[in-house]
């Protein structure tokens, strides 16, 4: 019994907060939860950035559901990344049964359902608004990154791009990044060499290779018009509930790339567009990325480095990003090292490299008096999970055993007519489905070039009627000239020797 109190109290006081906090569950001690021992989160520090993090069936995706459903039921947007196509069902209220009744009177917190203000998303064909950037948004050395280049040819980009601006050439989609690098590689050689320097035949190549390989992964459908506004994301609906934006990203898990340019031009915007917010009593918006290795798998070194600065700096315009993923160690150290709070569902371990690896999370956590975390991260059950977050002053709170509340919207997803229906009342989705393919410097180079070749076709007979003849030219060379001159004189030469007059004249000459 004692130990039980004390218990009580050490997760009392670790997790008593003034301001609004976000209730996740109730600590569990001896595999039993202590009904009423609330665990929450400070809803000011969201912007602290998070992980989700477990094996596969441990619960993260409802985990990261209900957050979505607090956040915005407290009047938080949220972004949703749904790569298996499993979190549609948040627009809609779940259903009840005994094993939600029995779990909720075990944490003492009522269940009850509910749907929240759901906008659909989408990079590809999927369903919901389309999310497009043109090229020129990006800037060159986001671009030259994006494409995994090195210097020299990073340098050659910067020179496209900045032809283009000089030129007044719209930079909107990849044709009309090719078509620029085309068009000062062969007929522009000339034109660009004195001022923007000369660009090699073997550099051009290999940007154009690299440009196919983001086409092959279906960039040419991200980059375009119309723009998406990142303001659509922070909308609030009548009721006061945060808007919660889902991109649906079913097809993207086989394009890594494509996943982390996107995930890259998202938060590079909403850092250029977002004012500074210091540190507010809740955030402005929160990311959650589903299956957050694939922002970090086959991305190159200057990528990640550019995304770990983003993530970094956004904090302070009051935007939040939690990585949902099955490993802590799928995240890159220097972004993990940022994630103040951290919540750890179950990890299997099946070999001995597995066990290794859960000894290397196990240290990732405050060590705690009640549980050996080791072996509790293989123990744990189905929506239970390792809890620790940051305070308010920023510290870290004790870590603890939860049994996490569950979702209080459908936990399955929509069905195919359901999504449609949503996508179909969307005022967002119908403003972003006409794709805009306005003149830019595809068609503005292309008119040039026949321009040029039609006065080229034009003006060659009167060029060859008014140009030297073969024989006139070679007469008309310097060179010929000379030796027609030093072949006459031998000719005098011979002719007087014959007549007599050699000695005398060949002293003359």
């Amino acid at each position: 019994m004692a130990a039980t109190v004390d218990f009580t109290q050490y997760i009392k006081d670790g997790y008593a907060f003034r301001g609004e906090s976000i209730p996740l569950g109730a600590a569990v001690l001896d595999g039993k939860p202590v009904t009423g021992l609330l665990v929450g989160a400070p809803l000011r520090t969201f912007n602290r950035h998070g992980l989700i993090a477990g094996a596969t069936g441990t619960g993260k995706t409802k985990t990261l559901q209900r957050l979505a459903e607090s956040l915005s039921a407290r009047g938080v947007p949220v972004l949703m990344m749904d790569v298996k196509g499993d979190v549609s069902g948040i627009a809609r209220p779940g259903t009840p049964g005994p094993k939600l009744e029995e779990r909720h009177a075990g944490i003492g917190v009522p269940w009850k359902p509910a749907g929240f203000p759901v906008e659909f998303l989408s990079l590809s064909d999927e369903p919901g608004a389309r999310l497009r950037a043109t090229v020129s948004e990006f800037g060159p050395v986001l671009f030259s990154k994006i494409l995994g280049i090195n210097n020299t040819q990073a340098g050659v980009v910067s020179i496209v791009f900045k032809y283009c601006d000089d030129k007044k050439l719209p930079l909107l989609d990849l044709k009309d990044f090719k078509k620029t690098l085309q068009f000062l590689t062969n007929e522009g050689k000339a034109e660009i060499e004195q001022e923007y320097g000369r660009i090699s035949t073997a550099t051009s190549g290999t940007l154009l290779r690299k440009v196919l390989e983001l086409e092959q992964e279906g960039a040419e459908r991200f980059f375009g018009e119309r723009s998406f506004d990142v303001d659509d994301l922070l909308r609030i609906d009548e009721q006061g509930r945060g808007t919660i934006s889902i991109i649906r990203l079913t097809d993207v898990q086989s394009k890594p790339r494509m996943f982390s340019t996107f995930m890259l031009a998202l938060l590079a915007e909403v850092y250029a567009r977002f004012p500074e917010e210091g540190d507010p009593d809740q955030p402005k918006l929160v990311m959650v990325i589903d299956e957050a290795h694939l922002v970090f798998r086959e991305a190159s070194h200057a990528l990640l480095e550019q995304l770990e600065t983003v993530i970094k700096l956004v904090r302070s315009k009051g935007v939040g990003i939690f990585f949902c993923t099955q490993s802590p160690t799928d995240i890159p150290p220097a972004v993990l090292g940022q994630l103040g709070m951290k919540i750890q569902h179950a990890l299997r371990a099946f070999t001995a490299q597995d066990r290794k690896a859960i000894r290397l999370v196990a240290d990732n956590y405050p060590d705690s008096p009640f549980y050996k975390t080791e072996d509790l991260i293989t123990a744990l059950g189905i929506g239970e999970a390792l809890v620790t977050v940051l305070n308010e002053q920023g510290a870290p709170t004790p870590l603890v055993h939860c049994l996490l509340c569950a979702p209080e919207s459908r936990m399955g997803p929509l069905t195919d007519q359901e999504l449609r229906e949503s996508v179909e009342r969307s005022s967002v989705a119908q403003r972003y489905a006409e794709n805009v393919d306005r003149e830019s410097a595809y068609e503005l180079l292309t008119a040039r070039i026949e321009h040029f070749t039609a006065g080229a076709s034009t003006d060659t007979p009167a060029r060859q009627s008014s140009e030297p003849s073969t024989v006139e030219k070679v007469l008309s060379d310097p060179l010929t000239r000379q030796i027609g001159r030093t072949v006459a004189r031998e000719l005098t030469r011979g002719l007087l020797g014959a007549l007599g007059f050699g000695g005398r004249r060949r002293s003359i000459l």
